[in-house]
């Protein structure tokens, strides 16, 4: 099979690959990827973070507005902004997300997809059913970013449409898939929107924008059994319609 050259993110031409070796390369990036729920204490530094989201950025987005903005946490302000989220989430008080993530009314199939993996998680961290206290435990653990080193918080402008929502999506997938490519794991995190006044006072966001979600980046914790999760994927049989 001829090789072929790649051209890099910067028009630059690249080595020649071999396109079997590229797609091996590329399949595990995204089917090794999954959601991380506890990170190893190793930093992950400035100029790896820079990099990921310059090849993130690479995503495609209609007439090329590039809709995405991004606030990353390390160090100090990591630590502030998760014990300011911990604190509002262990007081009980009520999310207050600005948009809507999940169906108003759930019903099959997606109901159930949702508590199986939903179980699957609390069966691994060793929440029982009937343990509220057990379950907040774990649900507290999305607001400090599962003990990730980088946390990173996702906005848009609020009058951009939904068009430019999916192409918020696809920078984040970009994101999660090279993060692989560089030994790391992400979490993508919906709960991080659940109380964007506390990130817009910690951050200084502007009212312009809107919080998208959060994400924890950083190292896998292969010790912990809830790195364990492999949550099921419908055949494509199930999803995909063919026509001759």
């Amino acid at each position: 099979m001829e090789k072929r050259r790649v051209t890099g993110i910067n028009g630059r031409a690249e080595p020649p690959v071999d396109p079997a070796v590229m797609a091996e390369a590329v399949t595990y990036a995204i089917t090794s990827r999954r959601s991380i729920r506890s990170f190893r204490d190793v930093p992950v530094d400035r100029y790896t973070i820079t990099r990921l989201l310059e090849i993130a950025s690479r995503a495609p987005s209609g007439s090329n507005i590039q809709p995405w903005k991004v606030r990353v946490l390390t160090g100090a302000s990591l630590a502030a902004v998760s014990e300011a989220l911990v604190g509002v989430c262990r007081l009980g008080e009520a999310e207050r997300r600005e948009y809507h993530y999940y169906p108003q009314n759930w019903r099959p199939p997606y109901i159930e997809r949702r508590r199986a993996v939903g179980w699957g998680l609390y069966a691994l961290a060793g929440v029982t059913r009937g343990d509220k206290a057990a379950g907040e435990r774990q649900r507290a653990l999305n607001y400090s970013f599962f003990g990730a080193p980088v946390g990173l918080v996702f906005t848009i402008d609020r009058d951009l449409e939904q068009g430019s929502w999916l192409d918020h999506g696809m920078f984040l997938q970009n994101l999660m898939i090279a993060a692989r490519g560089f030994g790391l794991d992400t979490c993508p995190q919906a709960a991080i929107a659940n109380y964007p006044d506390i990130l817009q006072r910690e951050l200084s966001i502007p009212d312009l924008e809107m919080v998208v979600c959060g994400m924890a980046l950083g190292v896998a914790d292969p010790a912990d059994p809830t790195n364990g999760l492999v949550s099921e994927r419908e055949p494509v049989s199930e999803f995909a319609t063919f026509y001759d």
